[in-house]
């Protein structure tokens, strides 16, 4: 069994979704970045989801974002459909473009794990030895200065949408949204703090690079490798899918949002077994997502490990 998941209108998550055995269907051409940046930008706007960072990988899909209204899985599910389906399409592909992998969604607690996610998000590329700087990805990404003043806008692709249906419209605009902790008059210093985290990954991944020998791919070569090529880099295994991050030398921070998370669950798991019983009247704690949509149980207005984690 799957552990339950806290969804909170007003998180901030780091979300990782992966093809198909590391299928390099998202290489970054013209097409495919049209594609992603129009679906993101629907799909963002039906669910009302602020993004805060985007790149995509020829491999895997990651995005900063935060939830104002607690439809996470909702957008989830609807984004990473269409861009199955239009990526099928562009590809000629047969068969599924996601892996078997529930998607990684991980809560971002504090101020220092959105600097860290974002940066982690942006030099993905970099450290990933396709390019030397993060600003060199020819995918869709952010560039960080706009992170709260700019844009992404794109036409519809010609392929898969209909363009006689009124739900994907001939233009789409995704803005670049601050993380809700972040005030306008602080946007600068969080946006060079961001940077200067970038710098710091960028440096770690070139100090690597010059010590094993290695080369950077470049920009033009990763925009032109058959996207049915699979990836052939070392891949540390994943052992776990992290529920939450706090940012390094958070250790206070982490200690109090685990307990929270085992709070969360026990109170759950509790009320699960109620209903299971046959209790209807069972009470679930706030942040209970699946059972409120599909069986309509009641939650509680806010479980103590809902105030906890939003309040680090």
């Amino acid at each position: 069994m799957s552990q339950p998941r806290n969804i909170a209108p007003g998180a901030t998550y780091l979300i990782t979704r992966r093809a198909l055995r590391r299928h390099l269907l998202f290489r970054p051409d013209a097409l495919i970045t049209q594609l992603l940046v129009y679906t993101l930008a629907v799909s963002a706007r039906r669910y009302n989801i602020q993004v805060h960072a985007v790149c995509a990988m020829s491999s895997h899909l990651h995005l900063v974002v935060t939830d104002p209204d607690g439809v996470l899985p909702r957008f989830l599910q609807f984004f990473h459909r269409i861009v199955a389906l239009g990526t099928k399409v562009l590809r000629q592909w047969e068969g599924p473009v996601w892996n078997h992998e529930a998607t990684s969604v991980v809560r971002l607690l504090t101020h220092t794990a959105v600097v860290e996610k974002i940066a982690y998000v942006l030099a993905n590329p970099v450290a990933a030895g396709l390019v030397r700087h993060a600003r060199e990805w020819p995918g869709a990404k952010v560039d960080v200065n706009e992170i709260g003043r700019g844009e992404l806008r794109t036409a519809r692709p010609s392929a898969y949408f209909d363009p006689e249906n009124p739900k994907w419209p001939e233009q789409a605009a995704l803005p670049l949204a601050l993380p809700p902790a972040v005030e306008q008059d602080g946007a600068e210093g969080f946006r060079l703090a961001v940077a200067a985290e970038i710098d710091r990954r960028e440096a770690q991944a070139h100090a690597t690079a010059h010590r094993q020998g290695l080369r950077f791919l470049g920009a033009e070569r990763a925009s032109k490798i058959s996207p049915y090529a699979r990836a052939t880099s070392s891949e540390a295994l994943r052992d776990g899918n992290p529920t939450f991050a706090v940012g390094r030398e958070q250790g206070g921070a982490w200690r109090i949002a685990a307990a929270a998370v085992r709070t969360f669950r026990a109170a759950y798991r509790a009320s699960l077994e109620r209903w299971r019983s046959g209790v209807r009247s069972a009470v679930f704690p706030a942040g209970t997502w699946w059972m409120r949509i599909f069986h309509g149980v009641s939650v509680t207005d806010a479980s103590i490990a809902d105030v906890v984690l939003t309040t680090i």
